[in-house]
């Protein structure tokens, strides 16, 4: 049997439809709060058996840091997926997102390792990559540097990352995979999906930094076919293309049928954006629209090469501008 962690976000949920639809007996983490209705709905972009195949899965409560009950999880099961994390830009979850990404990822890492369990799978990021201080395209062998510019969450990936080669030389039979910047289907009101639901509403303003973008049907089938082949002890990049963020609101806008963002932020101003916001949100007891990270992450130039996994076995990532296109027809539907 398969355990999947993170199944009620967007990776995981996305992973859970490729796993039950093709037959695979599935068992999912979930927490008390989590709502596991968006992953009937996620299963039903892509089936009319969406009731069906959702009811195959064997949803389990526990919380990752309790090392107890993620014990008690992992009776009967050979292969893991670790795709749960917490995933935040807000300075009130900076503490809490590097105790559960690492603490919990090596609770599950000890665990696997002590039940033999046959293969294991880590959701990481790109953000671990050496990036920083990087003036070329990252791959697989430009690791992690110290800095400033470092987001906590790339932090927190690579703790966990850690861990799982910690694992790996005690003898964890483990891969790891590092998406890029995520888009998929469903969770319109935030993270990366959410994009969507701005240039609907109106975005007008743009700035000039580049990222790696990636498909979340890509990466779940990179991960099944990484887990079913012979391939272990590696990392590997997910990423599909390099876009500047206004390439890809420009494409966003043209499929949603909206006017494209035309004004660009000069970097300097996204400085003194996100000091606004903060003072305004401070003021007004609410989170910020937008956070020093964010503002950052956005004005960046990062690329990655994709040539590890193409190589490896043959994966063919879909075109950016495709992808967009059937997010933003999925997207319409749900807006009608």
């Amino acid at each position: 049997m398969i355990l999947v962690t993170g199944g009620t976000g967007l990776l995981g949920s996305h992973l859970l439809f490729d796993l039950v639809s093709t037959g695979h007996p599935v068992r999912a983490i979930k927490r008390k709060t989590s709502n596991i209705e968006m992953v009937r709905k996620v299963f039903s972009y892509y089936s009319d058996k969406a009731d069906e195949f959702f009811g195959k899965i064997e949803w389990v409560e526990a919380d990752i840091m309790d090392f107890v009950a993620i014990s008690e999880v992992l009776e009967g099961i050979d292969i893991v997926y670790h795709a749960g994390a917490v995933v935040s830009f807000y300075p009130k979850d900076h503490e809490a997102m590097l105790k559960v990404n690492i603490e919990g990822t090596a609770n599950l890492v000890n665990l696997c390792i002590d039940r033999n369990i046959t293969k294991f799978c880590y959701v990481s990021s790109v953000a671990v990559l050496g990036r920083a201080l990087n003036d070329g395209v990252s791959d697989e062998t430009t690791w992690w540097q110290p800095s400033k510019k470092n987001s906590v969450y790339g932090q927190s990936k690579y703790g966990a990352e850690r861990e799982v080669w910690r694992g790996i030389e005690e003898g964890l039979n483990a891969y790891i995979v590092n998406p890029s910047v995520i888009l998929g289907p469903g969770f319109w009101g935030g993270g990366n999906s959410g994009l969507f639901s701005l240039v609907w509403k109106g975005l007008k303003y743009y700035t000039r930094g580049i990222n790696g973008f990636v498909d979340v049907r890509d990466i779940s089938k990179a991960m099944i076919r990484l887990m079913e082949s012979d391939i272990s002890r590696e990392r590997f990049i997910l990423s599909a293309e390099n876009c500047s963020y206004q390439q890809l609101f420009e494409y966003m806008a043209k499929y949603l049928g909206k006017p494209a963002p035309s004004i660009n932020v000069p970097n300097s101003m996204t400085g003194i954006a996100w000091r606004v916001e903060a003072l305004r949100s401070f003021l007004m007891r609410t989170l910020p629209e937008v956070t020093k990270e964010m503002a950052t992450t956005t004005t960046m130039v990062y690329t990655y090469s994709n040539e590890k996994i193409r190589k490896a076995i043959g994966f063919e990532f879909t075109p950016l501008e495709q992808s967009i296109r059937e997010i933003s027809e999925i997207f319409l539907r749900d807006h009608k």
